[in-house]
């Protein structure tokens, strides 16, 4: 499902996301499992060792977060970077590497006071004049990311101190502390003066975080990367030793390494989840966890094509989509619908926005409406031509391609021709999506816990690289993603936000299609897992852990 900074990005690429939030019927971050012999009874004692093994069915492009925006390079990166604050796992912002925060009464500067003991894996101390370097980074137009709005705000950067960092706003910037919670380090000793983008950092990495590339042969390109335990990791010890990431394209074929023994963990499909993980053999050796998921998924529109620009278009397809049916045929009933970019989850969730059931009656009135009707072979045709188009995404994802087949067949039923193209995970966000390169497509989003969405949705973000790239444009969903990140007011943002989802479910840039729930299942030899709001991953590099006779990989060179 794209990320905002790293939370909403583009998930598909990485087989395994241990994080999320929100809750299910199995509750936050909900266990799963049958009673049968415990093959795994041993909590203790901790040790070090052993490797945890899991499947991405795309590959990192780059170790540096604001570079790529794909999911697999931002978990490459928070696996050997820091910020200055992070989520826990109630999803509330804690000091990560910040050892304080100070904010000014009216919003506009933020000081930030660092720990003394972070140090660069080669040995150089971690200062704020490396925080300073990377919001330098993010800012400079030269820079290819989608991620310097946020930090185009700031009216000045400072060092005030090898250990603190100071930033200065015109006004009040409500997700400001997010922003730096997303903004992982760069080492300034090493990067100042290069060019980011072809550095032979960006796929040999120095970094401050619990895991680390010991040397280049450790990523293997299109078969698998592997992370090593950071022995000197500011933060505590580290248990398990390696982070091994396999390429598997195929989510079927992770499957089949996940009940040989091939990887360790990985998000199930729905499928998966019900039908094929039941066996005695598979709960004897695995715990399965659910919860609903922090992104949604949706048919998304070029609004560039002259097709797409009337909204009452957009609102037709809305209609002649059956989402229950992607649900229950899909997801087997794991998700819910929606109409508006907002997790129903969620504090500014609005519950009474428009909503689009299943009429294919009044999608064909609303096609007519625009001159689009039915011939007397029952095609849609405008003008003597039929509406035709194509719908891509990406493959390995078959939840997606389901999802545009059933999208397919529905809109048949109502004279429209659609093709549907799964494309690969690389060349479809590189080629296709990023260059604009396309009619229809079907993707996620995974969501920031503040409610702010100006990287996805304000008219300022149609240039390359940048998340727009359905190039929406409406003055007043302009306004009010200004006034929602200009106020503090918990309850003058959750009015904005109400009105946001109002005029987007009036506008469906996308056919905002559900929310699904996450799906996993991991090994039980690893201890330590703690379902939570935000899923199970809070902190699993310190509290994730193989208890010896249990451990599995033995360490090699």
């Amino acid at each position: 499902m794209l990320t905002r900074r790293d939370m909403l990005r583009l998930l598909g690429a990485s087989g395994l996301a241990l994080g999320g939030a929100g809750c299910s019927n199995a509750g936050a971050g909900g266990r799963e499992s049958t009673p049968v012999a415990d093959l795994y009874p041993i909590d203790g004692p901790r040790a070090i060792g052993d490797a945890m093994v899991s499947g991405s069915i795309g590959e990192a492009s780059t170790f540096i977060w604001f570079l790529g925006g794909e999911s697999a390079s931002s978990a490459a990166s928070a696996a050997i970077s820091n910020s200055l604050l992070r989520y826990n796992d109630r999803i509330e912002l804690e000091r990560e590497v910040a050892e304080s925060v100070e904010v000014t009464p009216d919003g506009e500067t933020i000081t930030f006071r660092m720990r003394r003991d972070v140090r660069w894996t080669d040995g150089h101390p971690c200062t704020a004049d490396d925080v300073l370097f990377t919001y330098e980074a993010l800012v400079d137009p030269a820079t290819p990311t989608p991620y310097s709005g946020d930090y185009l705000l700031v009216r000045k950067a400072e060092v005030l101190d090898p250990y603190t960092f100071r930033v200065h706003y015109d006004k009040p910037f409500a997700p400001a502390l997010e922003s730096w919670a997303f903004c992982r380090f760069i080492p300034a000793h090493l990067l100042r003066g290069k060019d980011l983008p072809r550095d032979p950092y960006n796929r040999n990495p120095v970094g401050t975080g619990p895991y680390m590339l010991r040397r280049p042969e450790d990523w293997v390109p299109g078969q698998q990367m592997t992370l090593w335990r950071n022995p000197d990791y500011w933060e505590g010890t580290v248990w398990i030793e390696r982070q091994v990431t396999r390429i598997i394209p195929d989510l079927n074929t992770q499957f089949l390494e996940l009940k040989t023994g091939g990887i360790d963990a990985m998000g199930l499909t729905p499928p998966q989840f019900r039908f094929q993980t039941g066996t005695r053999e598979f709960v004897s050796h695995f715990e399965k966890y659910r919860y609903l998921s922090s992104g949604y998924t949706f048919l998304g529109f070029n609004l560039r094509d002259p097709r797409f620009q009337d909204r009452r278009v957009r609102q037709a397809f809305a209609y002649a989509i059956d989402k229950d049916e992607i649900i229950r045929g899909v997801y087997l009933g794991y998700g819910k619908p929606l109409s508006a970019p907002t997790r129903p989850d969620h504090w500014t969730y609005n519950p009474n926005v428009r909503t689009y059931p299943y009429d294919p009656a009044r999608a064909l009135e609303l096609f007519a409406e625009v001159g689009w009707k039915r011939d007397a072979n029952g095609r849609l045709v405008k003008d003597g031509k039929p509406f035709r188009f194509e719908i891509i995404t990406n493959q390995g994802n078959q939840q997606r391609i389901r999802t545009a087949e059933i999208i397919q067949r529905r809109l048949a039923e109502i004279g429209i021709e659609v093709s549907v193209r799964p494309i690969e995970w690389a060349a479809f966000i590189n080629e296709f999506v990023d260059k604009g390169r396309f009619e229809a497509l079907i993707l996620g989003w995974n969501m920031a816990p503040d409610p702010d969405q100006f990287i996805i949705w304000h008219s300022s973000q149609t240039g390359p690289k940048q998340f727009n790239f359905v190039h929406f444009k409406n003055p007043e969903v302009d306004r009010l993603l200004e006034e929602g990140r200009s106020t503090f007011d918990r309850e003058k943002r959750k009015a904005i936000y109400w009105r946001f989802q109002e005029v987007m479910a009036e506008e469906q840039p996308y056919v905002f299609l559900c929310v699904p729930e996450a799906l996993f299942a991991i090994h039980k030899r690893f201890k330590g897992i703690v379902p939570a709001p935000s899923g199970v991953g809070y902190l699993s590099h310190l509290r994730w852990f193989v208890p010896p006779p249990y451990q599995k990989w033995t360490r090699t060179a």
